[in-house]
């Protein structure tokens, strides 16, 4: 068997840990992975019920029973398999003839000249993530499966499924990822500024 010359051994053996370890490849596939988003239901509403408000999430043997129990501040739509209708209100309220899952809040306050009331359904492997990003008001997450990491100034925060988890003010830089070792499943509701755009390229310091 032919030899390496002794000065083009150390290159060698560089390549070869390069290639076994993986790091000659492009970025790991993880770090390329964005979370799925895509909304199911919005409308836009001049005023908001009076505070302090919280989502409130319940579920309807059909959608359209959620849609005929969707009051001024609520959304219906179907997700997961599920006809659900999430409401924007006091604490404590309910909806005949539905099931309750959950309540998150109390909503961060907003002052705007209209609102956008928004639910979006996010899925992603493991790894997963969005860009760095805000939004002109709130969001409250509640997932369905999987584990939920979220990444702001204040620190990182999780859920788990069947979790819920309250969101931040305004103009809060964010990253959202998927932290758990199942793919994610979450539903994400937003009270936001309709006047501005929805969300905005942020930088986490």
């Amino acid at each position: 068997m032919r030899r390496l010359p002794a000065c083009t051994r150390p290159l060698f053996a560089l390549a070869l840990w390069l290639c076994v370890s993986g790091a000659w490849l492009s970025p790991p596939a993880a770090a390329q992975q964005q979370l799925s988003i895509k909304p199911v239901a919005e409308k836009k509403i001049k005023e908001l019920p009076a505070g302090p408000l919280y989502w409130r999430i319940e579920t309807f043997p059909t959608l359209a029973q959620a849609r005929a129990a969707a009051g001024p501040a609520a959304l219906a739509a179907e997700v997961s398999g599920k006809a659900w209708l999430f409401t924007l209100g006091p604490k404590g309220g309910a909806t005949a003839g539905a099931t309750r899952v959950a309540e998150i809040g109390p909503v961060p306050p907003l002052t705007a000249p209209e609102y956008l009331l928004r639910i979006n359904h996010a899925t992603g492997a493991p790894g997963a993530k969005t860009a760095v990003h805000s939004h002109p008001g709130s969001e409250a997450f509640y997932v369905l499966r999987g584990r939920l990491g979220q990444k702001t100034p204040h620190g990182i925060s999780h859920a788990d499924a069947g979790q819920a988890m309250n969101g931040h003010g305004a103009d809060v830089p964010m990253e959202v990822f998927s932290s758990g070792t199942v793919d994610l499943d979450q539903l994400v509701m937003f009270v936001v500024d309709a006047s501005r755009p929805f969300s905005s390229p942020a930088q986490l310091h």
